[in-house]
Order: structure tokens, then sequence, then C-alpha cells
């Protein structure tokens, strides 16, 4: 009777382990191919080569708008981009700087607009109101490589992180525990577990300064 129960819990907590394995490596699968190519393309920068593109746009702010502008200015402090002039400005030189930190001097605006896979900066005159947009685009590579890091990437990408790193140990954590009850059978599991740890362990022991 013993034996029965003993096995049907093993059966159990195998089809359970099962489950959860199943399920992390589904949520994980694009997310580990990717932090995977994109920790070779890190890794080997300097192998790949990148030529940014530079794009450099000069616009007049309208004259109500400026006003706007000084006004805010004149409060101080760290105030943001008034909405309308936020909104002038994406329409006509597609620079988003609604949520950004601007930096305010007497006599000029400056917003920084960094971005995964580029950079960005916008200034403003505050005496004649003209305008200076610039944007770099370091392409497809620095755009993903930055995914990898988290870097100017926002909240939304920030939670996906998180919920990735959380179902990456569900994956690994069920795996081990499945090596360990299939142990049994396989006789080179814990070897090649050993080996797994023992080699980064060396490496970063010994080459690592």
């Amino acid at each position: 009777m013993d034996g029965k129960l003993s096995s049907r819990r093993r059966a159990y907590w195998l089809k359970t382990l099962h489950q959860w394995h199943w399920i992390s490596s589904a949520l994980c699968l694009l997310g580990m191919l990717l932090f995977a190519v994109t920790g070779l393309t890190l890794n080997n920068a300097s192998l790949i080569d990148a030529s940014p593109t530079i794009t450099t746009r000069q616009a007049q702010l309208p004259p109500p708008l400026l006003d706007q502008l000084k006004a805010a200015n004149a409060r101080g402090g760290h105030a943001p981009v008034p909405p309308p002039i936020a909104q002038w400005l994406d329409s006509e030189l597609h620079a988003q700087v609604s949520g950004s930190r601007p930096e305010w001097s007497p006599d000029e605006l400056y917003v920084s607009l960094p971005r995964a896979g580029g950079d960005a900066w916008l200034s403003i005159d505050l005496g004649d109101g003209a305008i200076e947009y610039e944007r770099t685009d370091r392409g497809w590579i620095a755009y993903l490589n930055d995914l990898h890091k988290g870097r100017h990437t926002g909240t939304a990408w920030s939670w996906f992180l998180d919920v990735f790193a959380a179902a990456c140990l569900v994956f690994s954590l069920t795996g081990l525990v499945l090596l360990q009850l299939h142990a049994g059978q396989r006789a080179a599991t814990w070897p090649m577990v050993g080996l797994g740890v023992l080699i980064p362990l060396v490496l970063a022991l010994l080459f690592i300064h």
C-alpha cells in the first residue's frame, strides 16, 4: 500500500513539474532566443560593423507657442514642456518630448531624448524660437542590444524583464527537480550538472581579473 502511495505521489509531482516546466519554457521561449542572440552580439560588438545614421532638422517655433515656452521658463524649476508645444514638436519634427525632463536656462530649452538603439536631443532658442533637432539611429542590432540591457526601454519593458526573469527561474528550478527525479535512470545527469557549474566557476576564478 505504501509503495502504491509513493508511486502515485511521484507520478503526481512528475506531472505537475512537467506542466510548470513546459508552461514556463513557452513563456520564456522568445525572450531566451532574443537574449541568446544579443548575448552573442554584445560579446562580439567589436566584430560587428555599425554605421550610425544621424538626422538633423531645423524649425521655427510659432510666436504664440514661444510665448508659452517663455512663460514656462519664467516659473523656473523643472517644469515640463507645455503640452501644446510638445504636440507641435511631435507633429512637425516627430520629436516626442512628452514625459521628458527638459533642462531650462535663461536663453535655451534643451531636451535629451535617449532611446533604445539610438539617441536624440532637441534645443529651442528662447530668444527667437529657433529649433534644432538631432536624431541618431544605430540600427537594429543596437536596438536589440539595448532591449537586452533594458537601456532606455521604458517601464513596460522593465516589467516584462521582471516577468521573464521569474519565468526563467521557474523553468530552471523545475528542470533541476526533474533532473533529480530522473537521475536514477540517467547516470550522466549529475556529472553534466557539475560540469555546467564548474566550467564558469573556473573561468571566473582563473581568467577574470
